[in-house]
């Protein structure tokens, strides 16, 4: 139990740490008309389809956006 902790604990972290990092594919992240920042690898980001786009999820943040709840 504490090593699955542990491990989550890492993975969480390592996901909050690379936040400011540009996407590792050529796509901008998208910042929707309500305001949720969406990475290439986000479950919605295909579907977005009314967006600014930003160069990091970094920049949509500060822009006043917010990450998706799911």
């Amino acid at each position: 139990m504490k090593k699955l902790l542990l491990i989550l604990v890492v993975l969480f972290t390592s996901n909050i740490l690379s936040a400011g990092e540009p996407p590792k594919s050529n796509e901008p992240v998208k910042m929707s008309k309500t305001k949720i920042c969406h990475a290439p690898n986000s479950s919605y980001y295909a579907k977005t389809q009314n967006f600014t786009p930003y160069k990091t999820l970094k920049e949509c943040l500060d822009a006043g956006g917010r990450l998706p709840k799911r």
